[in-house]
């Protein structure tokens, strides 16, 4: 029976308060959802000896909405989401306590649960929080791996978890990743024993892959699959390369607890954060049982619920067409825009080509309640046309009443913030020229070094040639370090500068050709970014600090900063709450008044059409150049460690995705150009 921190079961009750019917006390119908087999005086009964063991309707039993199939709590951010499930689990493990039983966990790796740990791990330092009734089973482990490996699911644990709090070593299971070929099948059998001597799993929590594995239960895992050695999908390690420098350092197989182990748990929550889960997510809730998608199998689960945050949930029917579902909603002009957009897309029409019978078709019958679809057509059309601005900065002695930007100053002092060293060309590279050649002040911050991304190869071949023109013992030192480099190891400091100047220069490069003088070029070098590996501290004083004094050096009217927020974890999403943060700082000085802050995206996703509120069309001359300046990032091109899922080079996915922005304007009856450059204010 799950225990519910009082937030996540408001949460919960949310969301199922439109599909199961009320019991009419109000002091305990929020009990009721859940016990609707249960008469009134039982649930008073329930109240009367404040119990917290509410348990979910089997999944069947209810309907989140017509094409859903787990039930689902959506947060608005990652943080909230975990503290809620952190707290959950601390009940639980309270509650065996009090009884004098023990407390079963089967846990999770990944980024998805790294926030869930620190706060038990705060529970334990602040609140006493205890592990020593505590029994762990972790879901894989990959193979071969020694468990001093800093990418080993062991380290992970420790490192996050089991070293910071008072759990008895004896209580941690992980799978072994070094167990030699021929005993891994007696091996993964008395895993599976233990966990049963053990009593089972009381709490299972788990992340998903994009291909929808749960554990390393990859497509064409079997329904009664039990732990055992597993060929990893191809995917899988693209997704992982980041984590061990390069898809060719991840091993190929691992060992994993199996579909009917994850099963077997009588509590299973799922996390999934950040957009990149949106699709798999959708197609676990909403599609038919498959081993195509493993996940899928938890719709058959008794007391399964999803944990996500509003990107991962971005895709789920109620939240991409909510038309669909509730035709009594309230349409709002976003919602208006992107109901208008998608029939476009569903009719292959554009805006002005809509009519009646596309809206009542469609689900769209209440637009028509409030307007014609004559006026409605000509309100949307007019919206998609005022996004559209060839004056970043603003035209000067325009009237700019239904402008995306301001005329006035004529002359805008500008700070691109840029995560890593090449995000301002390749996100932003036709805007960042237009703002050059139209005469603004224009300051690129370059937040992070980016050394990590700079292969062992590429930095060798610079110490060389510096070694080779001027002999030091400095540059033999690198050299030497880098030769005898394992893969797990990390950076010595001063490889870690070479490739940070290495990148310098490479920004250097791109910012003189688009004809930026190079004392507009900072580089902040934010120190949660400087650990050597893929793991990153959190944001510190002094990194707010960095932010706050460059934004008070400019004193900007416009601020560019990174809105991609695939992985809550990542750079992008630190770096943009670092902006945030020195925004929020800064909020009284007077010339924030003044100061407008655009988010745009980078090589991964673009801003919905609907959700665009600037688009700077590009034409062919300034894709070329802006496919120049990316060129100038040499050690981000051909072979680029951090490739993620998509196998093209980053300029090649930078001008696919602009030609595609600027197709879809023109799809929607506007303009055709060759690019356009897509922005979101953020309002502070």
């Amino acid at each position: 029976m799950p225990f519910y921190s009082g937030k996540l079961l408001k949460k919960v009750v949310k969301s199922k308060k439109q599909q199961i019917k009320k019991q009419k006390t109000a002091d305990y119908d929020f009990i009721a959802y859940f016990c609707l087999d249960k008469s009134v005086q039982q649930v008073k009964i329930m109240l009367e000896t404040k119990k917290r063991d509410i348990s979910y309707q089997p999944a069947g039993q209810f309907e989140e909405t017509r094409f859903e199939k787990i039930h689902n709590v959506i947060f608005e951010s990652s943080d909230e989401a975990s503290l809620q499930v952190a707290e959950e689990i601390a009940n639980l493990i309270r509650d065996k306590q009090s009884k004098g039983e023990t407390c079963v966990l089967g846990l999770a790796t990944g980024s998805s649960p790294i926030r869930v740990y620190e706060e038990l791990v705060r529970m334990h330092r602040e609140e006493g929080l205890s592990f020593k009734n505590v029994i762990t089973f972790n879901l894989d482990e990959y193979l071969p791996m020694e468990k001093d490996n800093r990418q080993s699911y062991h380290h992970f644990m420790h490192e996050h978890l089991f070293n910071h709090v008072d759990i008895d070593p004896e209580n941690i299971n992980i799978p072994d990743g070094m167990v030699p070929p021929e005993k891994t099948k007696e091996y993964c059998l008395s895993y599976e024993k233990k966990i049963k001597d053990a009593g089972g799993i009381d709490f299972q929590l788990l992340g998903i892959g994009r291909t929808g594995h749960i554990g390393f239960n990859e497509p064409g895992s079997h329904y009664n699959s039990g732990t055992r050695v597993i060929t990893l999908d191809h995917i899988t390690r693209v997704d992982a390369g980041p984590a061990f420098l390069g898809i060719d350092n991840v091993p190929r197989k691992a060992i994993t607890m199996g579909i009917a182990t994850v099963r077997s748990a009588r509590r299973i929550v799922l996390l999934a954060w950040g957009q990149n889960k949106a699709d798999i997510i959708k197609k676990t809730i909403e599609g038919e049982i498959s081993s195509e998608v493993p996940a899928t199998y938890l719709q058959e689960h008794d007391n399964c619920t999803f944990v996500l945050d509003e990107a991962a949930g971005s895709e789920l029917t109620r939240n991409k067409t909510p038309w669909l579902v509730d035709e009594s909603l309230e349409w709002t002009e976003p919602l208006t825009a992107k109901a208008v957009v998608w029939l476009c897309s569903k009719t292959d029409k554009s805006i002005l080509r809509l009519t009646d019978k596309d809206y009542n078709d469609n689900g769209m019958s209440g637009l028509l309640t409030q307007e014609d679809s004559y006026d409605l057509n000509i309100r949307m059309f007019n919206r998609l046309q005022h996004t559209i601005t060839g004056w970043p900065g603003g035209k000067p002695n325009a009237d700019d009443t239904k402008r995306p930007e301001r005329a006035e100053p004529a002359k805008k002092r500008v700070i691109i913030f840029s995560p890593h060293p090449d995000d301002d060309v390749i996100s932003m590279g036709g805007t960042f020229d237009r703002l050059v050649q139209q005469g603004h002040e224009v300051h690129v911050a370059y937040q992070t070094s980016g050394n990590i991304a700079v292969s062992d190869k590429d930095a060798l071949r610079y110490a060389e040639i510096a070694n080779t023109i001027a002999p030091s013992k400095e540059a033999q030192a690198i050299i030497d370090a880098i030769k005898a480099k394992k893969d797990s190891s990390i950076d010595p400091i001063e490889v870690r500068k070479l490739k940070g100047y290495i990148r310098r220069g490479e920004s250097y490069a791109a910012t003189r050709y688009l004809g930026l003088d190079d004392r507009y070029v900072h580089f902040l070098d934010l120190p949660f970014y400087e650990t050597g590996t893929i793991k990153k501290k959190s944001l510190s004083e002094e990194d707010y600090q960095i932010m706050v004094d460059i934004i008070k050096k400019v004193k900007p009217h416009q601020i560019y900063a990174a809105g991609d927020l695939a992985d809550p974890h990542g750079t992008h999403k630190v770096c943009l709450d670092a902006v945030l943060e020195a925004v929020k700082r800064l909020k009284k000085e007077p010339f924030m008044n003044d100061c407008w802050l655009w988010l745009y995206r980078g090589a991964w996703h673009e801003w919905d059409i609907d959700q665009i509120e600037m688009a700077v069309p590009m034409s062919p001359d300034q894709v070329l150049r802006k496919r120049n300046a990316i060129f100038c990032h040499q050690s981000q091109k051909d072979g680029v460690m951090f490739q993620g899922n998509d196998s093209r080079e980053f300029w090649m996915r930078a001008e696919e995705r602009n030609k595609e922005t600027a197709e879809w304007y023109n799809k929607l009856g506007l303009a055709d150009y060759a690019a356009m450059e897509a922005f979101v204010r953020y309002h502070f």
